[in-house]
C-alpha cells in the first residue's frame, strides 16, 4: 500500500461528519482498517469544535447534515479550494445519498468540490478518500493494489457488504472481468520491463 510509514500514518486524521449510527460505523470500520485516525461527529457544532480544536487531513461530510447554504458550507469549500503549495491542510469529500443526489450533484460540480453518490464501491471510496490525501500530503501517493492487497482487499469489500447498506450490494463487489484483465496486464507489463532492463557492465573481473 503506497502511504506513508506507519509511525506517520497513524497521524493522518479523519473527521467524519455522519448521524446514522449504522452508516458511521461502517465508514470507520473501513477507514481505520487504512490504520488511518478517525473521528467521528453526529452534528455541525461538534464539527466545528473538532476543527478548531485537532488536526485533520480529510473531512468526510454528509452534505444533508450542512446544506448549501450554510455558513459551514462555505468555510468547507474556502478550505479545500487552498492547494497544499498554498498553505492548505484540509479536503472535504461530501457524501450525497442517491436518494436526494439531483439537490446536490449540480452545485458541488459546480464548485469543483469532490462528492461519492452513497451506496458507493468500497474500492473506488478509498481510492477517492487516499487521491484527497495525497492532495495535501498527508500520505505519500494513491492506494494501489499489490498483488497480495487485491485479494484481500476482496474479502474486506465482501465483509463490508454483509454488515452495512451503506456500500453497493454484495456482487457489486466483485471484480469486474475488464478489472482483472487490466490488473493482470499491468503485472505483466511490469514483469516484461523488469526482464529487459539493460544490466550494468562492471567490466570483465580477468582485466
Amino acid at each position: 500500500m503506497a502511504t506513508l510509514p506507519n509511525s506517520e500514518q497513524r497521524q493522518v486524521g479523519l473527521l467524519v461528519l455522519e448521524s446514522d449510527p449504522g452508516s458511521s460505523a461502517a465508514l470507520k470500520q473501513i477507514l481505520d482498517s487504512e490504520g488511518w485516525r478517525v473521528r467521528i461527529v453526529e452534528d455541525v457544532q461538534m464539527l466545528q469544535v473538532e476543527l478548531k480544536t485537532a488536526e485533520y487531513s480529510l473531512l468526510i461530510a454528509n452534505i444533508a447534515l450542512i446544506g448549501l447554504d450554510s455558513p459551514t458550507f462555505h468555510v468547507l469549500k474556502e478550505l479545500g479550494g487552498v492547494s497544499a503549495e498554498d498553505g492548505g491542510k484540509i479536503r472535504t469529500l461530501f457524501v450525497i445519498s442517491e436518494l436526494n443526489g439531483s439537490q446536490f450533484i449540480g452545485h458541488l460540480e459546480a464548485a469543483r468540490l469532490p462528492y461519492v453518490l452513497r451506496p458507493f464501491h468500497l474500492h473506488d471510496f478509498l481510492e477517492k478518500v487516499s487521491d484527497l490525501l495525497v492532495e495535501v500530503k498527508a500520505i505519500a501517493a494513491p492506494l494501489r493494489m499489490t498483488r497480495y492487497e487485491f485479494g484481500e482487499a476482496r474479502k474486506k469489500k465482501k465483509q463490508a457488504s454483509r454488515t452495512t447498506s451503506m456500500f453497493a450490494s454484495r456482487d457489486s463487489y466483485s471484480y469486474t472481468e475488464e478489472e482483472i484483465a487490466e490488473y493482470e496486464k499491468a503485472e505483466s507489463e511490469s514483469s516484461r520491463m523488469r526482464r529487459n532492463k539493460p544490466r550494468t557492465n562492471l567490466g570483465d573481473p580477468r582485466g
